[in-house]
């Protein structure tokens, strides 16, 4: 999810520079130039990494199969990497986990060119591609407030959402679904070329604090650190629970069936998916940039659900949808809905995590919420087999939402909204030993 927005008077909001504020501090914006290219080629490499997997296998089964290939070492490796990303320089965590994830596409286009990719080799290439993921995000988000101060948060997560989705939901599946047209080989070349940019980005920044003089506990008490402060809060540990049921049950057949529908359904071609996930881009544009004028909610837990859970509802319209306009409305909408929640929700997890847990504490995010989405792409194929494509999606959407919504309501879920202060000071140590108890957090 993402959040963002503009003119707070409360502590944590940003002042009147707007939605372009975090970039008068250099490494900020020399990390962002460099994302802003990489995010490209990752939109490129959604279209192809579909078009290329229905190609070598043409059935839900075959985007399962790769989803869970992708997905299983990344959710293995997240706490791990969480570790990582708050022991070490996070540059150099991001510097290596880059350079996996470019080698990986590298050797993927090098077999595609040369008409040689085998569908096992498919499913290796992008497990490689995941584990450098889970070592790359926990990093990235841990390090966003080491290059800011907190007033400028929310404006850097509002800006983060609308370059995001321009790059890897606009722009780059518009570029992706033209290059795959003129060879799927083609779209994961210049992919693995932008990784370049985010390398020589990460190298530019100026070093960090050293976070190895942190290391007070072995890797596994520091991961259970970062667990015991996520189970004290209900706002972390409802939310993270929350996504973990709702993406079992509507990611896998969002990710897997949608392509599929385009494909075999309608008929049409790379371009029409790359135009598909575009209008999501344009929606999640368009919910930054609002939100980023409107400024962090009062009742943000309140407004991160209702907008998470309305998100959710929009992939019935993927099951309902009997043209391409009609799916690329849906996407907008749904990307639109859910690129507010995130707004909200990355704000708050920076304003209520002291820095020296973030990192741990965002693995702990994604590895939780994220958690069964191996067996939500294991289970789409044959619920889709069974039930049918589109029941399968409009099926999907009603209780993804229905479970998202039912989080809203647990006790203590809503309590952080009555404080305007940060409960935990942002940068604060948190004993090792000892402490209040809390509770857990999610993406969408």
């Amino acid at each position: 999810m993402q959040h963002s927005h503009d003119a707070l008077d409360r502590p944590g909001g940003f002042s009147s520079g707007g939605l372009l504020g975090p970039l008068r501090h250099r490494d900020f914006r020399v990390l962002w130039a460099g994302m802003a290219v990489s995010l490209l080629g990752d939109g490129i490499f959604l279209v192809a990494i579909a078009w290329e997997s229905y190609l070598l296998w043409n059935a839900p089964t075959a985007l399962s199969i790769v989803g869970i290939g992708m997905a299983l070492p990344m959710v293995l490796l997240l706490l791990p990497g969480g570790v990582v990303s708050d022991r070490y320089d996070r540059r150099r965590v991001m510097l290596w986990a880059d350079g996996v994830r470019a080698a990986a596409v590298a050797a993927l286009a090098a077999l595609v060119l040369v008409g040689g990719l085998r569908f096992w080799e498919l499913v290796a290439l992008v497990a490689v591609y995941g584990i450098g993921t889970a070592f790359f995000t926990p990093a990235f988000e841990a390090i966003v407030p080491d290059l800011l101060p907190s007033s400028d948060l929310p404006a850097a997560n509002s800006l983060d959402q609308f370059v995001r989705p321009i790059a890897l939901r606009l722009a780059g599946p518009m570029v992706g679904g033209a290059l795959v047209a003129a060879g799927p080989g083609l779209a994961f070349a210049v992919d693995a070329a932008t990784f370049a940019a985010s390398l020589v980005a990460v190298v530019r920044i100026a070093p960090r604090r050293d976070h190895r003089a942190q290391a007070t506990s072995s890797s596994f008490g520091a991961v259970r650190e970062g667990l015991r402060f996520v189970r004290q809060r209900v706002w972390l540990w409802g939310t993270l629970a929350a996504a973990a049921g709702a993406y079992l049950v509507f990611l896998g057949p969002a990710e897997v069936l949608l392509p599929y529908l385009v494909k075999n359904d309608l008929h049409a071609s790379a371009d029409t998916l790359g135009f598909v996930f575009a209008a999501g881009g344009i929606g999640a544009i368009g919910s930054a940039l609002w939100m980023g004028r409107r400024g962090h909610p009062r009742r943000d837990i309140t407004v991160m659900y209702v907008t998470w859970t309305l998100a959710t509802l929009a992939i019935v319209g993927y099951g309902l949808a009997a043209a391409a306009w009609q799916l690329m409305l849906a996407c907008l909408v749904f990307n639109a809905l859910e690129t507010a929640g995130t707004i909200v929700w990355a704000t708050v997890k920076q304003r209520h995590v002291p820095s020296a847990l973030l990192g741990r504490v965002s693995s702990l995010d994604w590895f939780i919420s994220i958690g069964l989405l191996p067996v939500s792409f294991a289970l789409t194929a044959p619920v889709a087999a069974f039930a049918g494509v589109r029941a399968t999606l409009v099926g999907a959407g009603l209780l993804g939402a229905a479970i998202t919504l039912a989080a809203l309501f647990l006790p203590g879920m809503r309590d952080i909204e009555r404080s305007s202060e940060p409960l935990v000071p942002v940068g604060a140590a948190v004993p090792v030993a000892g402490g209040a108890r809390a509770s857990v957090s999610s993406l969408n």
